[in-house]
Formats: structure tokens, sequence, C-alpha cells
């Protein structure tokens, strides 16, 4: 007992005191024994760990890849010759994000039509009440003076229009019945009288408000210097053709034919008796101007009533 208590007593006195003089904390370990099961827990525990991290780190090594791949992907293709790709783009430029072919369809362009060739569209149709204006009309102007035919038919000369004056007096007048209306009779200066003894005659079919007459000599006159008649043909743009029959009674008659700034000037003459002539005008002339006609007294040869005359007027 004495040796027990003694060997105690050195193991208390230097065990400890030991330790503490070193400053070195004790360890304790647990002799208690493990499991077998929270060994092989641990065991499985250590080889999860171990699998996940190969899973983390072939899924870094993936997301790495796949973000290679995109970039790569969106690179513009190496250059040509010259500088340019080999789908005809400048070098550096890449390809538009939307579907495939969509760079191929123009997004005002509706779908094909058939028989059409690749890349080609049919016309677009003219907006509904529009019209295609042709180019401007050249005004032209020409006056020819020649001999009256014996008899004058002013349905034929005047398929279009035509005016007579004085088959009932100085005042009367008869025109194509359902004409044009294109003539115009635009007045003058001077006092109108009829008459019946023009060397020519004048016949109708088509007439109103007479329908028709066969070989009449009548006519209008006015006396004196200055005076006469002044007539008009509308412009239609289209070439026309205007006859005037017309007189002098010894004067001297002048035929001013004027259309913008166009001017042509025809005199008909006879000092001792009368004389008839037809003017042929030929024309064209914008839609909305006007042929002016002034048949005037230039000159009278005697005080008794020096006149210019008008039978008829024709347009075709």
């Amino acid at each position: 007992m004495a040796e027990e208590d003694l060997t105690r007593t050195r193991a208390g006195a230097t065990g400890p005191a030991s330790h503490r003089a070193s400053g070195t904390p004790a360890r304790h370990r647990s002799t208690l024994p493990v499991p077998a099961r929270v060994r092989a827990a641990l065991r499985w525990l250590a080889r999860f760990q171990q699998r996940h991290r190969f899973v983390l780190a072939g899924f870094a090594a993936f997301a790495c890849l796949a973000v290679l791949v995109s970039y790569l992907a969106v690179q513009p293709d190496p250059p040509g010759e010259g500088g340019a790709r080999p789908d005809g783009l400048p070098a550096g430029i890449g390809r538009p994000s939307a579907f495939p072919g969509a760079e191929l369809r123009h997004p005002a362009t509706g779908p094909a039509s058939p028989g059409l060739q690749p890349r080609q569209r049919p016309p677009s149709p003219t907006p509904s009440g529009s019209a295609t204006s042709g180019p401007p009309v050249r005004p032209t102007l020409t006056v020819e003076q020649r001999d009256v035919p014996a008899q004058v038919d002013l349905t034929a000369s005047g398929s279009r229009d035509w005016i007579h004056w004085g088959l009932r007096g100085g005042d009367s007048t008869v025109r194509k019945r359902d004409g044009s209306g294109e003539l115009v009779d635009a007045g003058g200066r001077g006092v109108r009288g009829g008459w019946d003894a023009n060397q020519e005659t004048v016949s109708w079919r088509d007439g109103a408000p007479v329908r028709s007459a066969d070989g009449t000599a009548t006519g209008v006159y006015t006396c004196g210097a200055g005076s006469g008649f002044t007539l008009a043909v509308a412009g239609a743009g289209e070439a026309r053709t205007v006859r005037l029959y017309a007189g002098v009674w010894m004067a001297r008659g002048r035929l001013e034919v004027r259309l913008g700034e166009l001017s042509r000037t025809l005199r008909l003459e006879d000092p001792h008796t009368l004389r008839s002539a037809e003017f042929t005008v030929r024309f064209q002339a914008p839609k909305g101007t006007r042929v002016v006609l002034n048949w005037v007294v230039e000159e009278v040869f005697t005080g008794e009533c020096g006149s210019v005359s008008l039978q008829a007027l024709t347009l075709r």
C-alpha cells in the first residue's frame, strides 16, 4: 500500500505539473470503441466528397467549352482576297441575327408571283383615281388660203362642229346638231347685216334649229374700216383643222390668227367688186387654250360700204 500510494503521489506530482510547466495542454483521446456502421458511413462520405469534386470539375470544364464555342461562332469569317469574305460581304461584318434566310427577304415585298424569276416582283398597281399624264402639248399653227369651191358641204367639212350665219337675217345662226361646241362666235366690231348674194353656196343635213339646207347663198357682213368678226376655237390637246368661208366687198380684209405667242396673218382684197376665200387653219393647242380668229376690214375702196362678209366656219 505504501508503495502504491507513493507511486500515485509521484504520478500526480510529475504528470500534470510537468504539462503545466511546458505550457502544452493535455490531450484526451476517447478510448471508446467505434462501431462498424459508423466507420462504413465515414468511408462512404469520404468517397462521395471525392466524386462530388470530380462532377464539379467536369461541369466547369463543360461550361468553359460552351463559352469557347459561342465565342468562335460569332467571330467573322476569315477574309478572302482583297479583304472580302467568301460570301461577298466586307471583312469584319457578322451575319444578321434572324431566322435562316431572313436577310434575303425584303420587308416591303409580298409573295412572289408565278412566272417571275427569283427576286422579281410584279409592278406596283397604279393608285386608284390617279392617271399618268403624257408629255406637254407643243402648240403648232399654220394658215392657208385658197378659192372657195362652188358648193360647200358643211356636214362633211365640219365632222366635229360647224356654224352658218345669215340664213334668216343678220342675227340668224345655225349650228351643227350635237356638235362638240368647240367653235365660238365671240362677236366683233360693227353692225351685222344679212345678205344673199354670195357667189358660192353651202348646204348641210345635220343642223339646228334648221335641220337641212340645200345650196343657200346667204351670209352676214359689216361695213367700215376696223369693223369685223371675232371667232374662237377651243384647244383640246389634239390636232384640229378649221375652215373659214369669208369674203370682201370693195375692201381689203385682214385675217389674223393667234395661238398664245404664235400668230399668222393673211389678206384678201378686191377694190372693184366682191371676192371669197377658204382659209384653212391647222393647229394643236393644249386643253383650256383658244385659237382666236379676227376677220376685219383693213381698208375700204368705196364710200358706200366697203365690208367683210362671213358665211360659215367648220371644225374637224
